[in-house]
């Protein structure tokens, strides 16, 4: 922010996610982040840490950011602002359904998540504009979107040196006023991301293990689990679902292999391969054909 002249800094606190209060100046970081020993206890129940590198941290901030200098300058105010977002008081969804090929929109956290709300399209497009090393100009010169970031430009040169107009220090579910335990937190998380788990049919999970029942073939069973971490990486990387439903998916698919009694083919490489790609389908198709949502 300083290179690019704002005098503007938001304000941060430890709440349990990440989050910018509607008209407060500044974010929330989640607590997991403030010690070695919670971000270990988050890994283990969630399968991955939400802002776990130097890199997904600085998108993080990036996109909060976003949000917290649309609130101090009354950004979304604008009529120009609303010609090329939308009206960010707008509901939020519970939910929503991405169209993972558009190019009407920019891409930088996962999930398309610039997808799910106007308020979310602005403090993606900024946080695009923001990164040095972006080369949005090139990158997104052939699509739609280059006009919500060439607007973001413009926008920001008139208001960059310039003192925002609210100064509010203000902290929201600070975690000095939580009352949630470590117990609740991670059983309401978990809870919000069992809904819609997609499940294959029988007749997908005799595709991935054709091979007959003979004591020369591994349980199929026992080769998910082997490559269950391997997988939900995988999976995780070309789909950018959370690891944790994922998990899920594969802990009901052993569950079947076993009540089916199916078995591995001698081929483990191609079986391997068939393994992730349909997890990989199972996710995106759910997501193309309307059947799962992503949560906010």
């Amino acid at each position: 922010m300083k290179n690019r002249g704002f005098h503007f800094r938001p304000h941060c606190w430890l709440s349990d996610c990440w989050f910018c209060p509607d008209g407060v100046p500044g974010f929330a970081i989640p607590f997991y982040l403030a010690h070695p020993r919670l971000t270990r206890l988050e890994k283990a129940h969630m399968l991955e840490i939400d802002g776990h590198s130097a890199e997904s941290r600085m998108k993080l901030l990036r996109h909060e950011t976003a949000h917290a200098l649309a609130n101090a300058c009354r950004l979304h105010l604008k009529q120009s602002w609303r010609r090329r977002f939308g009206r960010a008081s707008k509901s939020y969804p519970e939910s929503y359904l991405p169209r993972p090929y558009s190019r009407n929109y920019v891409l930088h956290l996962d999930n398309w998540y610039a997808q799910s709300h106007p308020a979310e399209d602005w403090a993606e497009t900024f946080a695009v504009w923001l990164d040095p090393d972006s080369r949005w100009r090139e990158k997104y010169r052939d699509w739609p979107a280059i006009k919500k970031l060439n607007y973001v430009d413009q926008l920001m040169n008139e208001i960059v040196g310039r003192s925002p107009p609210v100064r509010s220090k203000k902290q929201v579910d600070s975690i000095k006023t939580l009352r949630l335990t470590l117990r609740e937190y991670y059983a309401e998380k978990q809870t919000r991301l069992q809904q819609d788990l997609p499940r294959f049919h029988e007749q997908q999970l005799r595709r991935i293990f054709p091979a007959s029942v003979s004591h020369k073939n591994e349980r199929a069973a026992h080769f998910v689990r082997k490559l269950r971490r391997e997988a939900i990486a995988n999976v995780a990387r070309w789909t950018s679902e959370s690891r944790y439903r994922i998990n899920l998916t594969i802990e009901d698919m052993i569950r079947r292999c076993e009540e089916m009694n199916l078995h591995a083919s001698p081929d483990k490489e191609e079986t391997k391969i068939a393994l992730v790609a349909s997890l990989v389908m199972l996710y995106m198709g759910s997501l193309r054909s309307g059947m799962s949502r992503l949560a906010i």
